[in-house]
């Protein structure tokens, strides 16, 4: 049972990582990826459904995104979503797609997005904590019922800390990565 704590507690802060490189994929470099575009919502029939759900994403050139819907009733809802969204891209659409093109990134356009790419780590970090701290509740409370000894709680205790360790070094190597390739010119 003690055992288990931590080990959920690695599988959710794991979860935590993986969910905040999600996010740090649709943050735009100067170059174009569908990963900018992927996770956007479009009302199509009243219901909100991810665009890659309603249309084919390339990439055919460096700082071009063309999205292809399979129903080409819904262009003007796509439209409609990437204006809305804060990618701030404008589409171009072109009979039976949509255009992006992303335009090079100003310095201070790519400081704006690095601030975005650190407050999203803090995030993640602060996430990664309260999972260290509901852990440490969970194995105090055991300890208090008598489920587990002092000496196993402490021992415990220490790997629930080199775990919560480990993903915080995760997420900086990850954010520092994209940090890297936003400020890339």
């Amino acid at each position: 049972m003690s055992h288990e704590i931590v080990t959920q507690a690695d599988q959710k802060m794991a979860r935590a990582v993986e969910a905040m490189d999600r996010d740090l994929q649709a943050i735009r470099t100067g170059r174009a990826s569908t990963g900018i575009v992927e996770r956007i919502h479009v009302d199509y029939y009243g219901t909100q459904t991810p665009l890659n759900q309603l249309a084919g994403i390339s990439v055919p050139e460096p700082h071009q995104i063309v999205i292809q819907p399979w129903d080409r009733s819904v262009l003007g809802a796509i439209e409609r979503a990437i204006t809305k969204s804060d990618i701030g891209l404008t589409p171009n659409v072109d009979g039976t797609v949509v255009r992006l093109n992303i335009p090079a990134l100003t310095e201070e356009r790519r400081h704006d997005l690095v601030r975005q790419v650190h407050k999203r780590m803090e995030e993640a970090r602060v996430e990664i904590r309260n999972l260290r701290r509901d852990g440490a509740d969970h194995l105090k409370k055991l300890q208090k019922e008598g489920e587990v000894g002092v000496d196993e709680e402490r021992r415990l205790m220490d790997d629930l800390q080199k775990t919560t360790d480990r993903y915080v070094a995760e997420v900086d190597r990850v954010g520092a990565a994209k940090e890297q390739e936003v400020l890339e010119v």
